[in-house]
């Protein structure tokens, strides 16, 4: 059975708050395998039958909808995935590892859409922004909690829901992924 990672939004975040055991219970309960959780930010690994990510997504939010009563949306990708998310990030290898995110994304990411996005933000901040298969990859230079690129900010113009990781941390749970 295949290995899968699910980033999800909104989690210890705000009032969101959620102990990893507790989400790693209850996603054992609905027959996951090998749960994992990386760091207390909604990073889960699993191993389950293959399906399209997309389903497994919105199973993962109703999961933590019914179980813990507020909304949440899971990016589920698989270990090739994870690794394309990084080897497509055009910032990966020359922008500061806490700096440079992919933001995984609910829908496809649309290049008219990313072109919007970068028009509508001229000016305001020095990131650098491309768009990626289901991803948005940006450099946040100026660090994450100065810009004024944010997540609402992003999926107004995308027109779907975002969660971002660090290259840092995507390098880190591709590795766990693929560990035998």
């Amino acid at each position: 059975m295949p290995r899968y990672a699910a980033f999800f939004a909104s989690m210890n975040v705000g009032g969101n708050r959620l102990k990893m055991t507790d989400l790693r219970d209850a996603l054992e309960r609905e027959e996951l395998e090998d749960v994992e959780t990386v760091v207390a930010s909604g990073n889960v690994l699993f191993t389950f039958d293959e399906r399209p990510s997309d389903g497994l997504g919105e199973m993962l939010a109703f999961i933590i909808k019914d179980r813990f009563g507020f909304d949440s949306f899971a990016a589920v990708r698989s270990a090739n995935e994870v690794r394309t998310a990084i080897e497509d990030n055009p910032f990966a290898n020359d922008g500061e590892e806490k700096q440079v995110h992919t933001l995984f994304a609910s829908g496809e990411v649309r290049a008219a859409d990313v072109a919007q996005l970068i028009a509508d933000y001229e000016g305001r901040g020095d990131e650098r922004i491309a768009g990626g298969d289901r991803a948005l990859y940006i450099d946040y230079r100026g660090g994450v909690g100065d810009s004024r690129l944010t997540n609402g900010f992003i999926e107004r113009r995308l027109g779907c829901s975002v969660t971002a990781r660090n290259i840092r941390s995507l390098r880190r749970i591709h590795e766990k992924m693929t560990a035998n």
